[in-house]
């Protein structure tokens, strides 16, 4: 198959042609302006020489231009993860059908009994769920600590059985960032693997293996996606450390299928389009939510008032699209604000074109009571408001309308 060089070999190529032109070849083969989607589960050779020679590529070395079995690979798949490494300046990418399945998969790949993760205590509940209770089947420990104490995260860390520092940025839904390069140092110097999730970030805000991070890694369901309409992850890092996960995938089995990948490559030729314009809105509707006597707080890395305003400044290109906030009310008067809007649709995720907006107290914390909920940090006011492509001012106007409406606070008892 002719390639070319990659576009974004140029120091100065931008995301935006990154995204559109990254990672694939100008002449694709297929003479179709999009990577076609691939269909088959398994691939046809000419003859037994051809057997023969793509087999000696794999088994001792060799560039491979194409597959035998879809469970090892697919040029659909193959497109999307030349475009997503180049998106992150990182060596190599692997993709899987969702987040989860990307920070299982690399867990159960590189970890063995006694090993030991250290984690954030901002993180996504499941990926915590996942370290406390399976890995813990299987002789892994995991240390959570929090995430604004990097003497804790330090002292957290096991000569000789620490294999990961993980952690989230901006995390959710406090939209915490980590300082990248604190974190790679400790890494390094305790010979401990970092990995990042910045889904919420994207290529676009922030490119974490610049910074010195092992491994970063995406829920592309989120804005690599960008239309709330497929499923997928990613990981991206070093060809060594990537070969390996891809080994594992082929015998995990956890594969994403040709038309998911065709999707999320389609949506990330629009990326730093809507990551650009979802950072200014977030950054206008944070300044409005905070100048606003019904709000009480909001938590915006954009804002001064953040707390990781400074460090989220020196790294980051912009803040994202996630806008965190505590209405001056009770649980209901919280659910009947969101209730009233007539833009954002009431739902779980982020990235998308459409503005999504939740209750963290009902769509990740229902099981627990209000007080359990406090104790993890999630108070029964908080929303998690997830910008998509509509105009800033319309966004406003909505979010203007309702709050005029939520009641005076007086002082109410937790909700049971």
């Amino acid at each position: 198959m002719k390639t070319s060089r990659p576009l974004s070999d140029g120091p100065s190529t931008g995301a935006s042609t990154k995204a559109v032109h990254g990672g694939a070849a100008r002449d694709k083969g297929f003479h179709s302006m999009t990577t076609p989607i691939v269909q088959s589960a398994t691939y046809i050779f000419e003859n037994t020489a051809k057997v023969i020679e793509f087999l000696d590529k794999k088994v001792y070395g060799g560039e491979l231009d194409r597959e035998e079995y879809a469970r090892y690979g697919n040029p659909s798949v193959w497109s999307l993860e030349r475009r997503i490494a180049d998106l992150e300046g990182a060596e190599d990418a692997v993709v899987y059908p969702s987040g989860m399945s990307a920070v299982t998969s690399l867990f159960l790949t590189v970890l063995g009994p006694g090993s030991h993760i250290v984690m954030t205590d901002d993180c996504y509940r499941r990926t915590r769920q996942f370290c406390e209770t399976t890995l813990k089947k299987f002789g892994i420990e995991t240390s959570i600590v929090p995430m604004s104490n990097s003497e804790a995260l330090e002292a957290a860390i096991a000569p000789r059985k620490t294999r990961f520092i993980f952690t989230e940025t901006p995390t959710n839904p406090y939209l915490r960032v980590a300082d990248l390069r604190r974190l790679a140092e400790l890494g390094r110097r305790h010979r401990a693997m970092t990995l990042l999730d910045t889904t919420f970030a994207t290529p676009v805000n922030l490119r974490p293996l610049e910074h010195g991070i092992d491994f970063v890694m995406h829920s592309a369901t989120k804005y690599f996606g960008g239309h709330n309409d497929v499923l997928a992850g990613a990981i991206a890092g070093g060809a060594g450390r990537i070969k390996a996960l891809k080994d594992a995938r082929g015998i995990f089995g956890n594969v994403i299928d040709p038309h998911q990948a065709f999707l999320v490559e389609r949506g990330l030729k629009t990326l730093a389009l809507r990551v650009r314009h979802q950072n200014q809105t977030a950054q206008r509707v944070a300044e409005y939510l905070e100048r606003h006597p019904k709000i009480e707080r909001v938590y915006y890395p954009g804002l001064a008032s953040h707390p990781d305003h400074e460090v989220a400044s020196a790294q980051m290109s912009g803040f994202g699209g996630v806008v965190s906030f505590e209405v001056a009310g009770d649980i209901k008067a919280t659910s009947d604000f969101i209730d009233r809007l007539r833009i954002p649709y009431i739902a779980p995720s982020l990235g998308g074109t459409e503005s999504l907006i939740e209750q963290p107290a009902y769509f990740s914390y229902y099981d627990l009571s209000s007080e359990e909920r406090l104790a993890v940090g999630i108070k029964d006011n908080l929303v998690r408001f997830a910008l998509g492509i509509e105009d800033a001012e319309d966004i406003i106007e909505d979010l203007d309308e309702s709050l005029r409406q939520v009641p005076a606070r007086a002082a109410v008892p937790l909700a049971k």
